[in-house]
């Protein structure tokens, strides 16, 4: 580790990165928020330490704090998300939001691919790719209110189903014919076999999927038989009894979709019923530290769940019926699709897979990459046909309103 080791006390690393403050913060380390307090304890415990205490992953925790380091380190975001941008008008514009765990794996792959390509063919490439924590406000910012195509992003990058349907957003471009995919991926991953994954309509092209697990606290669960589908976690005995992703809206919607064509409105009502409270999934993993309100069944991200110390009272299960995915798509424009072609290429390649798949646990749609995931793991789909026999966008906030209701009424 370049900017810390585990020897390191936790008062050097946050008065030399003040940004990692949040991600102990985050993590059960409430002291941290507090100068006087963190004065006292944290120059007397080393990250190894402190980490062991708390019973957390040393090197997912690291790769946390790198991640909060480098995104706010303005040296290396000038170099890395190319904030000086071209006003050339043939310059290509690549734009998104990445999972958090590989953003910074994928913006130093895409940096050297852009020094080469631009030397190779004088091609300007802009890019703006943010961490999928900065969320709606950078959507809004950035997409919503787009009305001609000329204005979007020639290649747009991001998880889950909401801007990419919505009318608002995106989805009215796709009526258009401003997108293809042509990541040349003819065959897709053997782990998704007879999933269907791929755009039959060839408009959205997909590099990978966030898949949702359950986390369960067997101290909590006690006699209460082990939940191992999506329809277990909906029975009475866990209502207010599970935390669920609220705030991570790519893989939330997706859940809500998918729960919803399966189970329908009652489905959604009682998913909503069984919510203690939202939680961050890096909260979510120390979830059995917690003085009350302890959830029985956390509902994560898959990557989250290499935090778990192995012993312990919280035990990962993939759903029997499916992990539920929330797909990572990428939009290029038709209109570029000469110049576009090479970073098309990149962002589908092995390279991009191995980073997505071993680095994040988010699965590569690549072929030759090996998920490191048993091929009995089932994953849940929304389907294409569902997909476009449905308005999405509608069907969000339908799921939405009948999931914050069943809140308001409990």
């Amino acid at each position: 580790m370049k900017y810390f080791d585990e020897n390191s006390t936790l008062l050097e690393i946050v008065e030399k990165y003040p940004e990692t403050v949040p991600v102990f913060t985050s993590n059960g380390f409430s002291q941290m928020s507090d100068e006087e307090l963190r004065k006292k304890f944290a120059k007397t415990i080393n990250l190894k330490m402190a980490l062991m205490l708390k019973q957390i992953d040393l090197k997912t925790f690291s790769n946390l704090l790198v991640e909060a380091i480098e995104s706010k380190n303005n040296n290396i975001d000038a170099t890395l998300a190319n904030s000086v941008k071209s006003d050339d008008a043939e310059a290509l514009n690549v734009v998104g939001l990445l999972p958090c765990p590989v953003r910074i794996p994928l913006l130093e792959g895409f940096n050297n691919f852009i020094k080469e390509y631009s030397k190779e063919s004088n091609v300007i490439i802009n890019h703006e790719l943010k961490a999928a924590s900065t969320g709606l406000d950078w959507v809004e910012k950035n997409i919503v209110g787009i009305r001609d195509a000329e204005d979007l992003p020639d290649i747009f990058i991001s998880a889950g189903f909401d801007m990419f349907f919505d009318e608002e957003m995106i989805g009215k471009f796709k009526k258009q014919d401003v997108f293809a995919d042509t990541t040349k991926l003819d065959e897709f991953n053997d782990l998704f076999d007879g999933l269907a994954l791929k755009d039959p309509k060839k408009h959205y092209a997909m590099i990978g999927v966030v898949p949702a697990v359950f986390l369960i606290n067997t101290k909590e669960l006690g006699d209460i038989p082990m939940p191992t589908t999506w329809e277990d976690i909906m029975k009475p005995e866990f209502e207010k009894r599970v935390s669920l992703p609220v705030g991570d809206f790519d893989l939330f919607n997706g859940i809500l979709l998918n729960l919803h064509k399966h189970y329908g409105d009652e489905g959604v009502k009682k998913l909503g019923r069984s919510l203690l409270e939202s939680l961050h999934p890096s909260q979510m993993v120390k979830s059995d530290r917690k003085k009350e309100n302890r959830p029985i069944v956390t509902i994560m991200p898959y990557f989250f769940t290499k935090m778990v110390k192995d012993g312990g009272p919280m035990v990962a299960v993939w759903p029997e019926d499916g992990a539920i995915i929330s797909p990572i798509f990428m939009l290029s424009k038709q209109e570029k699709l000469q110049k576009l072609q090479p970073v098309i290429d990149f962002f589908a390649s092995e390279k991009v897979g191995k980073i997505l798949s071993h680095s994040g646990l988010f699965p590569s749609v690549h072929p030759n990459i090996d998920n490191r995931i048993p091929k009995e793991n089932e994953f849940m789909w929304l389907g294409w046909d569902y997909i476009y026999n449905n308005d999405i966008s509608g069907l969000i906030k339908h799921c939405e309103n009948l999931f914050n209701e069943s809140l308001i009424k409990e």
